[in-house]
């Protein structure tokens, strides 16, 4: 069964990219949808009936060179159940999605065949992120950890014909292939410490990782934690973390059904995934847990600062991804790494149901995706409007405090608050003010589409309707989720500490290295978690009421206020509108010394040097021996008799002065 999962979306593409001339492009359409649809389906059986640890599924040897033995095998545990759900629900509903929101895209020409390309791509997508995600073994992770940004590039890009589509695919794959290659490190560090790529024998290891040292610029470092922070770099990268998230924002001129796909619950997630599977590392690297702990609570906090001021509806959204990510990353730094799940988890509905809103706006008002072009279109849009609502009520965590009652986003966010607090009173603070902040943007959000009067162009607004029933369909499957997932999942994955290990098989016992996670027999986050005092559970809860709040005053009792206060301090203002200057500091580090490093080699070494010495041989040398050759040309007899005395000369004189005559 898991095997049909893995290649299911595989056979898709293959089918709907290269044999659509054969069948049609509806009909390759149609089949890659409903073998992701398929695997979705298998993923949820398996999810809701394994039992018991990690098993191992060998489809075949692919990799033998001396030491190094890696098959192409699936590790089938609780947390590959996880994502299994995880990635394949949100694809399967991001292609029926696609049906008929790339219907009649209007950045192609007609008669292009555009459909089938892009559909080929998502099932390529999903399957690289699957391969990732069942993977036994480092190479094979890496394989769809390459995979997934691969197929990243193609569809960030996918609207070719924009220099802003361009730009944003090159930029997410050069950022991304900064972190991979911390990522490459770590496993290349993993393998010389350990002579083994397999998950389970690196995880057997890492107690004498603990012990063991790595010399690195005259400095003995531990080598669990320099394999700690080198895969935490690969996760970075991928998950958009604070340093390496420039990418994120810009990947946003890919079409909406890509957004949603790669930012709500695969690519971005890859990461997490990549830290809670490395759990056993981490453990015994506390170092590397705070590192984690910090770079996570950052993020948060700087995403959803910028995600204040942003005007485009899928930025807004995007940061505020990079923020949740954030929280996920605290969770896993503090050792609660079931609760870093559980946030995936349930993010991977509220955020899929909120970027495909979005999408329907966009839709519904002619590819418009200005906040402030908007207004007034609640009963226009009526179910987008209700699917919206529901999405950030289970990101802004609405629910009943001291519960497990309530949106998903409430519970699952709610729990990482309350394990950060045991871990790092810095984290804590930092994700409750991010709280308030994500509270404030996405009902901003939310008062400037649907609320007050319409802005923009009247034309545009006299046509914005509800999408079709390929759009709607798949929002109100995820907004079931959003509603319920976390009320459903909460024992599982937040519960009671035993109850959490045996669902996990995380006991450290004999089944040590045999679960979905890893959870030392000292690390008692967990248990810590659901004893915190009762203002530190209520805090995320007040810090959302307050961001509301200060929403509604802003954008629907005092309208004018916002721009009176951008006027007012302008200089914060325009610090969040231009992302901290994140962009303008990496170009002024490396990106312009790397153009003019460029440009020097270029006109004083391959110009001047290169080109010039070639050049003066050209130009000068050779053509001189040449002029000179054509003298002693001359045609006359006599010249090449006395060329050969002065030669029969030469030779008699050197065979007598250096002995060669006896």
């Amino acid at each position: 069964m898991v095997t049909v999962i893995l290649l299911a979306p595989l056979v898709g593409a293959l089918i709907c990219g290269f044999g659509w001339r054969l069948i049609g492009e509806t009909a390759g359409q149609v089949i890659a949808t409903g073998l992701v649809v398929l695997a979705a389906l298998l993923s949820w059986v398996v999810f809701l009936t394994l039992d018991g640890g990690a098993t191992q599924i060998v489809l075949m040897r692919w990799i033998e060179s001396g030491s190094l033995a890696s098959d192409w095998a699936i590790r089938l545990d609780r947390l590959t159940a996880i994502m299994l759900v995880v990635v394949t629900t949100v694809s399967a509903l991001v292609h029926v999605y696609s049906f008929g929101y790339m219907a009649h895209d209007e950045n192609f020409r007609p008669g292009e065949h555009y459909r089938a390309r892009f559909f080929a791509y998502l099932s390529l997508f999903s399957f690289a992120m699957l391969t990732l995600v069942t993977a036994d073994n480092l190479v094979q992770l890496f394989f769809g950890w390459e995979g997934v940004g691969l197929v990243s590039y193609l569809l960030i890009g996918f609207y070719y014909r924009k220099p802003s589509a361009n730009a944003a695919a090159v930029k997410a794959f050069i950022v991304n292939r900064v972190g991979d290659f911390g990522f490459m490190l770590g496993i290349a560090a993993l393998f010389f410490l350990t002579d083994s790529v397999r998950l389970v024998d690196v995880f057997a290891s890492s107690a004498d990782l603990a012990q063991m040292q790595i010399s690195f610029l005259s400095m003995n470092l531990n080598a669990a934690e320099v394999v700690g922070v080198l895969l935490f770099i690969g996760a970075m990268g991928k998950s958009a973390q604070l340093g390496l998230h420039t990418w994120l924002p810009d990947a946003m001129e890919g079409p909406t059904p890509v957004s949603a796909l790669i930012h709500a619950a695969t690519m971005v997630t890859a990461g997490v995934f990549l830290v809670c599977r490395m759990s056993p590392i981490y453990e015994v690297a506390p170092h590397a847990q705070m590192l984690i702990v910090v770079v996570g609570a950052l993020s948060a906090l700087v995403a959803a600062s910028i995600g204040l001021v942003q005007n485009d509806i899928k930025r807004v959204i995007a940061y505020s991804t990079m923020s949740q990510l954030g929280y996920m990353f605290v969770a896993a730094g503090v050792g609660v790494y079931s609760a870093a799940m559980f946030h995936l988890f349930t993010h991977a509905f509220f955020k899929a149901l909120l970027f495909l809103a979005a999408g329907s706006v966009i839709h519904g008002m002619a590819g418009e995706q200005d906040l402030r072009n908007y207004g007034g279109l609640r009963r226009k849009m009526p179910m987008t409007f209700w699917a919206m609502v529901i999405g950030t009520l289970a990101i802004t965590g609405v629910g009943i405090p001291f519960t497990s009652i309530g949106f998903a986003g409430f519970v699952s966010k709610d729990a990482i608050v309350e394990s950060a607090w045991t871990g790092s009173g810095f984290a804590f603070w930092m994700l409750v003010i991010a709280a308030a902040m994500t509270a404030f943007y996405s009902w901003r959000l939310i008062f400037l589409t649907f609320f007050g009067k319409p802005r923009g162009k009247a034309d545009v607004h006299g046509h914005a309707h509800d999408s079709g029933r390929s759009i709607m369909v798949p929002l109100a499957v995820l907004a079931v989720g959003a509603v319920l997932a976390g009320t459903v999942f909460h024992h599982n994955f937040f519960g009671e500490e035993e109850a959490v290990r045996a669902w996990f098989h995380a006991e450290p016992a004999s089944t040590l290295f045999d679960g979905g996670l890893y959870i030392s027999a000292d690390n008692h986050a967990l248990h810590e978690a659901h004893e915190v005092p009762a203002a530190v559970s209520l805090a995320p809860f007040i810090a959302m009421l307050v961001g509301v709040i200060l929403a509604f005053v802003m954008y629907i009792r005092s309208p004018g206020l916002p721009s009176h206060m951008a006027k007012s301090a302008n200089g914060l203002y325009r610090f969040l509108l231009n992302k901290w200057y994140f962009d303008e500091l990496f170009d002024r580090i490396f990106v312009v010394p790397a153009q003019r490093l460029g440009s020097f080699l270029w006109r004083r070494g391959d110009d001047r040097g290169i080109d010039g010495a070639v050049n003066g041989l050209a130009l000068g040398l050779i053509p001189a021996l040449t002029r000179l050759a054509q003298r002693m040309q001359s045609g006359y007899i006599f010249h090449y008799a006395f060329a050969m005395v002065v030669g029969i000369a030469a030779l008699v004189t050197w065979v007598t002065f250096l002995g060669g005559a006896r």
